[in-house]
């Protein structure tokens, strides 16, 4: 089992909703559970950024969790076993790539990486993704260039009820849009990971970095 004060990830076993903002998740959804607050989705856990990296390499997970910022802990419920099992972490994509270059340097290395990218395109609605990016160019042309492909490719990967994927978001509306490009400056251009790892409640978290982000999204609203 993890540590205490490690962040926890569960795969629900039955249907769940989340509790902040209501949306339904359906079996085997990745949930926070947060005293008082019940359980929340990986995008209103502020964890949506992170990639999953299963278990299996015990060096690559070592080194991928010791560079990266913030991650979490996934635990499923085994019936069989009657505890909880550890699936995997999820942590910065750029610790990952700093992990896997440490652990292989060699076509083992590239191959894996090679997979990972496979997987994750396969969770992409391409052309979807570009029309969203484009919203994105559209709505913030001050968003540093190729900061909206970014975006747009977090938002909308199909699981774990990212923003989106949302009927909003599908629609491309504005808020939803404006959604998706507040999430990522508060993880890209603020201190908010690195106070969420402090032991910051979330919503302590948000309010401090709140004016950082309207700035830049402000800045990025204007033509630059």
């Amino acid at each position: 089992m993890p540590k205490s004060d490690d962040i926890k990830v569960f795969i629900s076993l039955r249907n769940s909703k989340c509790d902040e903002c209501g949306a339904e998740l359906g079996t085997k959804a990745w949930i926070t559970l947060e005293e008082n607050k019940g359980a929340l989705c990986l995008p209103c856990a502020d964890l949506d950024e992170l990639i999953f990296l299963p278990t299996g390499d015990a060096a690559l997970t070592r080194r991928a969790r010791k560079h990266s910022g913030l991650s979490a802990v996934v635990l499923k419920f085994s019936r069989a076993r009657g505890r909880y099992e550890r699936q995997g972490l999820l942590v910065e994509e750029a610790a990952l790539d700093q992990a896997e270059a440490e652990c292989l340097v060699d076509a083992e290395a590239r191959a894996r990486r090679a997979e990972r990218r496979r997987e994750r395109d396969a969770e992409l609605d391409r052309g979807y993704m570009d029309q969203f990016a484009a919203r994105i160019r559209e709505l913030f042309p001050g968003c540093p260039a190729g900061r909206e492909q970014t975006i747009a490719e977090h938002a909308c990967r199909k699981y774990s009820g990212r923003v989106g994927r949302s009927a909003e978001a599908k629609r491309f509306d504005e808020a939803a849009v404006r959604l998706a490009v507040a999430a990522h400056i508060r993880h890209r251009e603020t201190n908010y990971d690195q106070l969420l790892v402090r032991g910051y409640e979330r919503r302590d978290a948000r309010s401090r970095v709140r004016d950082k982000v309207d700035t830049v999204l402000i800045h990025w609203q204007s033509q630059s």
